[in-house]
């Protein structure tokens, strides 16, 4: 079945290291993921290279090294603010962003870019011979065996008339993205079916995350006047990553952030005509901070016990809300921002102020005055756990691999499996667990065990 989210978004790849999988050792609050780095590295360096990620070795504690294509190059007016941070503010290291450049496929019989996924992981599983999609269609849930504790399949509905259809299976792989995984595992339990899938500690879209955000632009005068624009991209922008590391008493108390964040920003790039520029010569930039969200068992998915989709299934029912470890992690990133902005000899300014915005720049002013200290819960569509995995049945939903504690040959490998969100972009790690978790489901059935 088809669906979820297959691409790198944005087009940024950033690995998560031990300072987000451990970050439970550290500073006290929620669980650590029952897995670290190394268990991962193998399948990062082979989804980097297959995907041609971008990057250079930094040597950075807080965002581990990956093996990468040769880094884009920054533009003169980031190569500015670099220096400018080197100067006076040197635990700020502004170093080229990680992701997919603005370039052709290497592939020149495949006319989509290598950060889609009918460029890369699509493609290549179409060429098997063995993948076949289900357009069209809705899952409903996860069909149980008689005895309850092995999947069948899943059901799916579609046609028109609407029918409900089995489709079997050996193993099934939930990744059709955090919020819909979690709507198929609620709807599979055993209050909507007989058998349904257990979930005794009633765990399943408990502890929902996104990445707390919140925005600047800038205006860097009389830098870089006469160059040209550069393209603007995952891996052609520039990444200034920071970690928390703060107490949880701090966090408690409003004070300092618990966990990291990073800044992910572009000068030089966004292509404003000279006659729309309401600023003088100079750079135009922007910088967007984005950090990690505190697991809160309120913070959950439900099914609308009211409201059902077109094809009759009920809709996902979210509750979310940031607390005070978020609007601190806000306050602080929004303050790093400015002083970043601030050394370069930049100025903060609205984007309205920056261009003219024919009939539309009010709207504009609003939204940024809503979101100035910071976007809500959805805004950056990262959104992650739910189903998170464990060492235990009695606190977690997956076991280390993936799989149902009470259905083994069950996956689910999207953003749902998150233990807590840290502050990277997730796609690569998402893709990572399911290469990792279905390379060892593979091993099993092909050993003729059990999934």
């Amino acid at each position: 079945m088809w669906g979820g989210a297959a691409s790198p978004g944005g087009g940024i790849t950033l690995r998560l290291s031990d300072r987000e999988l451990r970050a439970a050792d550290r500073d006290g609050y929620g669980r650590n993921w029952p897995l670290r780095h190394r268990d991962l590295d193998p399948h990062y360096t082979w989804l980097e290279q297959f995907l041609a990620v971008r990057g250079q070795r930094d040597g950075l504690s807080v965002l581990l090294d990956g093996c990468y294509r040769p880094a884009s190059p920054l533009t003169a007016a980031e190569q500015h603010m670099r220096r400018a941070l080197t100067r006076h503010r040197p635990q700020d290291q502004l170093i080229p962003s990680r992701g997919f450049a603005l370039e052709p496929n290497l592939d020149d019989q495949n006319p989509w870019p290598r950060r889609a996924s009918q460029g890369a992981a699509l493609a290549r599983a179409m060429a098997t011979g063995r993948c076949r999609l289900i357009s069209g269609a809705a899952v409903s849930h996860v069909a149980m065996g008689k005895g309850g504790q092995q999947a069948e399949g899943v059901v799916y509905r579609s046609g028109s008339p609407l029918r409900d259809q089995l489709l079997r299976a050996k193993l099934v792989v939930l990744c059709a993205s955090t919020i819909e995984s979690l709507r198929i595992l609620l709807h599979s339990g055993p209050a909507h079916r007989t058998p349904g899938l257990p979930d005794p500690a009633g765990l399943t879209g408990r502890g929902l995350m996104d990445h707390v955000s919140v925005a600047r632009f800038f205006h860097l005068p009389g830098v870089a006047s006469a160059e040209a624009t550069a393209p603007l991209s995952g891996a052609e922008s520039f990444f200034i990553p920071h970690n928390g590391g703060h107490s949880t008493a701090a966090a408690a108390a409003g004070g300092a952030p618990l966990r990291g964040y990073g800044l992910w920003g572009g000068a030089q790039r966004l292509g404003v005509p000279a006659p729309l520029r309401r600023v003088g010569p100079g750079a135009i930039g922007f910088l967007v901070g984005h950090g990690e969200v505190l697991s809160h068992p309120d913070n959950r998915v439900q099914l609308d016990p009211i409201h059902h989709d077109h094809c009759g299934l009920p809709v996902p029912m979210i509750r979310c809300r940031w607390r005070s470890a978020e609007y601190a992690l806000l306050h602080s990133m929004a303050h790093h921002m400015d002083e970043v902005v601030r050394v370069s000899g930049g100025v903060t300014m609205g984007l309205p102020e920056l261009v003219r915005m024919p009939g539309i720049a009010g709207l504009v002013r609003a939204v940024e005055a809503r979101h100035r200290h910071g976007a809500p819960p959805g805004y950056y569509i990262h959104e992650v756990g739910g189903a998170p995995m464990g060492c235990s049945p009695q606190d977690s939903v997956l076991d280390s691999w993936n799989r149902h504690w009470h259905c083994p040959n069950l996956l689910v490998t999207d953003g749902a499996c998150w233990v807590s969100s840290g502050w990277q972009s997730p796609t690569l790690t998402a893709m990572a667990l399911t290469r990792r978790a279905c390379q060892a489901a593979a091993r099993r059935l092909g050993h003729g065990g059990a999934c």
